[in-house]
């Protein structure tokens, strides 16, 4: 009766989590396809004018791979770039200069904010100080991306023709991370994969849905909405930034666009486990508003969606129950099925489809380590500056 009872117990569970697989790939925006690209667009009769502000904290190992790319865009309008010397240690002012002067191009200013004032966290407060400086020259459009992202020569053209056309107040591309470690192998295209099971692209263009989130890295925001909107002050302390800017627009009738990058890249390296698990854990907890009730959410839905298709299919092969084998295999085949397109937008070999659970049982580890790390006090942390525990992260709902 008790080994009944048992496979009874898997085989309802591995058709819960078949249920959540079909429910995902039907009902959740589509969000495994990887075809949500800048919108159409057209070349505007007149060019707007443009500012970049980059918060760059001891960046010298990327800047020059990175800030070239900004200096030498081929934009017809007026443009300049701002680049925030946030407290390095290593040069990165300097060495923009330096940068500047070998490739000439735009115009580029090169200052420091001081250290930030208490409640604000991350690289707000630099954003803060670079949007000030641009704020004298008046542009109408606002370009926030980091100092690892590499722009193709037309990549401000290209965000500005799009937010033209289409009408939005942001239009943002999630730079393609860099992949070539064995573990970004295993973790990167994941990431990409689970944000955009969060927040499905489809959805954040759509008028009237309430799903908002940009990705930080490729910014183009409307300086007249910043400025109503009150960004970044309205955010000052947001970890999780560029979720919390485009909901900050949103909620304030403005229209955002999210999809992924073709031509603007992430050159920062994660060679280690260890990097990438820092990477995640860094706000994973704050994702979920350090909630330890949402906490246990996360991690029962992870186990029930990733974890039991794989054992199920053991579970029912060592039982001889077919049925869980075959609900488990199916929940599995699903699951494998939309990770393929991520996989193939990475360039990466199918083979890494199947082994989905696997990198979802490290996700959820880092889950949990970033909610350890919180009520042990560490808080939040940018380029080496630490944060107290950020209790008071503003509901971004």
């Amino acid at each position: 009766m008790g080994q009944t009872a048992r496979v009874s117990a898997v085989v309802w569970t591995a058709a819960g989590s078949l249920l959540a697989w079909l429910w995902l790939l039907l009902c959740q925006g589509f969000f495994w396809r990887t075809d949500v690209r800048l919108p159409r667009r057209r070349d505007p009769d007149a060019w707007p004018s443009v500012c970049v502000v980059v918060p760059a904290r001891d960046e010298a190992a990327v800047l020059p791979a990175a800030l070239p790319s900004l200096l030498l865009q081929d934009y017809p309008g007026r443009a300049e770039v701002f680049l925030v010397d946030d407290g390095s240690s290593d040069g990165t002012g300097d060495l923009a200069r330096e940068l500047a002067r070998r490739h000439g191009g735009l115009p580029l200013t090169v200052d420091s904010p001081g250290e930030p004032p208490a409640g604000w966290t991350g690289k707000l407060w630099a954003v803060r100080h670079g949007i000030g400086l641009a704020r004298a020259r008046d542009p109408e459009y606002l370009l926030l991306t980091d100092a690892d992202i590499a722009h193709a020569p037309d990549s401000l053209r290209e965000l500005v023709a799009a937010a033209r056309s289409g009408g939005f107040d942001v239009v943002s591309q999630m730079a393609r991370l860099r992949v070539e470690s064995t573990w970004e192998r295993f973790v990167v295209p994941a990431f990409v994969y689970f944000f955009a099971q969060l927040y499905p692209f489809r959805r954040i263009g759509r008028a009237g849905t309430r799903t908002a989130a940009a990705a930080g890295g490729c910014v183009l925001l409307r300086a007249e909405t910043a400025e109503r909107a009150r960004i970044p002050d309205a955010i000052r302390q947001a970890v999780i930034d560029d979720v919390a800017l485009a909901r900050a627009v949103k909620r304030g009738g403005g229209r955002v666009w999210l999809g992924l990058a073709d031509r603007v890249d992430s050159v920062r390296p994660y060679p280690r486990l260890g990097d990438l698990w820092r990477m995640v854990s860094r706000s994973a907890y704050a994702q979920l508003r350090h909630n330890l009730p949402l906490l246990a959410g996360t991690v029962a839905g992870l186990a029930l969606v990733y974890l039991v298709p794989p054992v199920a299919v053991v579970a029912g092969l060592a039982a001889g129950s077919a049925a869980a084998s075959v609900a488990g295999g199916l929940a599995w085949l699903v699951m494998t099925g939309t990770y393929v397109p991520m996989l193939r937008y990475y360039r990466q070999p199918l083979w890494l489809a199947p082994l989905l659970p696997f990198t979802a049982f490290l996700y959820l580890l880092m889950t949990v380590d970033s909610a350890v790390q919180h009520y042990r006090g560490r808080g939040a942390a940018w380029k080496g500056r630490t944060y107290a525990r950020p209790d008071a992260v503003p509901d971004e709902g």
